[in-house]
């Protein structure tokens, strides 16, 4: 490290090759993995842990006590897993007694001014793109990208390999595979293009567009769909997850467009 004009309390926890850029204040209790560098005007709290080979860039706040009224001062803790990107003045705050964590998996890419709030958890691989607001208690899966300035109301789940346009308002939870847009936010699709990507076949993709075409196009209620689609679609891992998903969605799904 060797940064004079940085500062780094004595019971943090920094791997010897981590870089320090100057001006960044980086609190007690912080753990910080190998690999990891930290720009300018980065200010890093207690209740951090950071994973290896992370790039966090200039004006960045991890793990700042959370904007929640009920919050306590009660230990907790944001992780941030290997190999993410945090961008220019991101901010994400620690967890509260609810869960104790707020979590950001593997590879994942945070864009700049992006807020990220308490005891969210968000999956490996998803992108979460400039000036998107999380509430609390946000779950968002593997692979899920969300559009810029897009503002997801608390409590909700984003399903892996989901796609959110961008300024939209998530006030449903959005099922895995899919691509959400409009207001009200609604299915247009699912995310074929970001599937093949990742190596989902085409049969693979024809099975997921098969299942949403009952659930969305086909007239029926949720609770109709999700019985036509055990009883006619094979038992897949793909078509178990969104049913999975949905029967556990406590904010219910998001409709069909229906502006066409």
């Amino acid at each position: 490290m060797n940064q004079p004009l940085a500062y780094v309390h004595p019971g943090a926890k920094i791997a010897k090759n981590v870089v320090i850029e100057p001006f960044t204040t980086i609190h007690n209790n912080v753990e910080i993995g190998e690999g990891t560098w930290i720009g300018s005007n980065v200010t890093i709290m207690e209740g951090a842990r950071i994973g290896k080979n992370c790039n966090i860039f200039p004006g960045a706040v991890i793990s700042a006590v959370p904007q929640d009224l009920k919050f306590g001062g009660e230990d907790s803790l944001a992780i941030i897993g290997d190999n993410t990107t945090v961008r220019e003045s991101v901010t994400i705050n620690r967890g509260t007694v609810a869960s104790g964590v707020t979590k950001i998996g593997k590879n994942c890419l945070i864009m700049a001014t992006a807020h990220i709030a308490h005891d969210c958890h968000i999956g490996d691989n998803a992108i979460i793109v400039n000036g998107v607001a999380l509430a609390g208690h946000v779950t968002i899966g593997n692979y899920a990208i969300i559009g810029g300035l897009a503002a997801i109301h608390q409590f909700i789940s984003i399903g892996d390999h989901a796609m959110i346009s961008g300024g939209s308002l998530v006030r449903k939870d959005v099922p895995p595979f899919t691509k959400a847009a409009k207001e009200p936010l609604s299915y247009v699709g699912i995310n074929s293009i970001g599937l093949r990507r990742r190596g989902f076949t085409s049969e693979k993709i024809r099975e997921i567009q098969d299942i949403y075409r009952i659930l969305y196009q086909k007239n029926y209620n949720t609770t109709q769909a999700l019985s036509l689609i055990e009883a006619e679609m094979e038992a897949t891992p793909e078509r178990d997850e969104i049913i999975l998903f949905i029967r556990n969605s406590s904010r219910g799904i998001m409709k069909g467009y229906t502006g066409y």
